[in-house]
């Protein structure tokens, strides 16, 4: 997985790098380094992410509840 697939896919998630931080129980700084392109991405991390990505590009948001308010 590249850096800039990385990043997509975080977006897709709807994640910040300190999300996925929190999600793995990992320092932010080796998310950030990894972004940046300065640590390889774990195959298994790429995996898990790009599973993730899939499902959330294949099933966006409902868009019928846009602008609801209480």
């Amino acid at each position: 997985m590249t850096p800039a697939r990385f990043t997509e896919c975080l977006l897709h998630i709807r994640w910040t790098p300190i999300n996925i931080a929190s999600a793995l129980q990992c320092e932010l700084s080796w998310i950030e380094s990894m972004e940046a392109g300065n640590e390889e991405i774990p195959v298994g991390l790429a995996k898990w992410l790009e599973t993730l990505a899939q499902a959330h590009e294949t099933l966006p948001p409902p868009k019928d509840y846009r602008g609801r308010r209480a």
